[in-house]
């Protein structure tokens, strides 16, 4: 039998351990823009180049969802340049990008309230959903003004006006009418949580969904974050055994 390369190998292991979805907090473009004595954005920009490197790295791995924090709740709280700055480098970064990833068949969708983004950028998302919603390769979901607290009181509301309207009883209420009236309902909870930077916390994200994600935090700064680093984690994820309460 032929030795199976190293990429092989990675998507092998995706198969064999059945990795649909890995979600990602990209933390540390700051901190690494900081070391190298640059401003922020640059952080941040660098930072566009490792989510375009891991969204390749998952087509050719076989991973079929990612999902990454690009923006919470919380990050209105940041000076107003910097603010502005992370909005127009989404705007831009999505007409800029667009295309090629269209033709490389990503569904790029977005979890979060958007209806707080400018009229502009709303339309921005809304083209870049519309284009690549056929595709049918890696589904990319960009967590923008998302929050995971702020999510839940979302669905909670939903299903309370469901209530109300008659469609569906209080005593019917399960796990499932929860995951359902979510931002993710049309997507598999993640099998595999990466945060970047080394902080030890999950920041308000996808709290719901990883109630049995397999955590990892690696002390790499998210513009550093490669393929390589991704296949790493991917092996990691393999060498852990999956108990679900058992």
């Amino acid at each position: 039998m032929p030795t199976l390369t190293a990429e092989e190998t990675i998507k092998e292991i995706v198969k064999e351990t059945n990795l649909k979805h890995i979600a990602i907090i990209m933390d540390g473009n700051r901190r690494w823009a900081k070391e190298k004595n640059l401003p922020s954005a640059f952080g941040h920009k660098k930072g566009v180049d490792s989510l375009k490197a891991v969204m390749r790295a998952c087509d050719d791995f076989g991973v079929k969802y990612l999902t990454v924090y690009a923006f919470s709740t919380e990050n209105w709280n940041r000076k107003p340049e910097e603010v502005a700055f992370l909005m127009d480098l989404l705007g831009t970064t999505l007409q800029n990008e667009l295309q090629e990833m269209h033709e490389n068949n990503v569904v790029i969708s977005f979890i979060g309230d958007t209806t707080k983004l400018s009229e502009k950028l709303q339309k921005i998302l809304k083209n870049s959903v519309e284009k690549t919603k056929n595709n049918t390769g890696v589904n990319l979901q960009i967590a923008f003004n998302y929050g995971a607290r702020d999510e839940i009181v979302h669905a909670v509301k939903n299903i309370c006006k469901k209530i109300e309207s008659g469609e569906i009883k209080s005593e019917d209420i399960t796990e499932d009418t929860i995951s359902k009236n979510l931002y993710t309902k049309n997507i598999p909870d993640p099998d595999l949580l990466i945060r970047t930077g080394g902080e030890m916390r999950v920041s308000n994200y996808l709290l719901w969904q990883i109630a049995y994600s397999e955590l990892l935090v690696t002390k790499r700064y998210w513009p550093e974050f490669d393929k390589k680093a991704l296949a790493e984690a991917i092996l990691e994820f393999h060498s852990r055994q999956r108990r679900y309460g058992k």
